[in-house]
């Protein structure tokens, strides 16, 4: 079911639009394609068709489709899709010089052999 409902003018109309708690999809008509694209990218939706229903997006899988507002978070096609099955983990180690420094030697004895080094570091390229 659509409900449609008439405006006075394209102001009325995005105004209308954003007002609600919900944000899933929504389709805009316009005079040009410009115009329509123009009213899309200001109606609070996960997905804005143009000049058509639902078919342009709901047929790109390569596009995030969601909710906005309580129409849910996340997304799924897309890049975005599958990241929702990701979790983040970084891994790090050192290239040079550890911070701990050489077993053995004094912390203070490293820290006063480090510090030069690290200031020297600003001057490295692609720091």
């Amino acid at each position: 079911m659509v409900s449609i409902y008439p405006v006075e003018n394209v102001e009325e109309a995005i105004r209308e639009a954003n007002d609600t708690e919900y944000g899933l999809n929504a389709s805009v008509w316009g005079a040009t394609k410009a115009q329509g694209e123009a009213i899309a990218a200001r109606v609070r939706a996960g997905t804005v068709n143009v000049d058509e229903g639902y078919a342009p997006a709901w047929g790109s899988t390569d596009a995030p489709m969601g909710g906005m507002g309580i129409s849910g978070m996340g997304r799924r096609h897309g890049a975005e899709g599958l990241y929702k099955y990701t979790e983040a983990q970084t891994i790090a180690t050192t290239r040079l010089l550890n911070l701990d420094g050489p077993r053995g030697l004094p912390r203070r004895v490293w820290a006063k052999m480090l510090a030069p080094f690290v200031k020297s570091m600003q001057w490295l390229p692609g720091r």
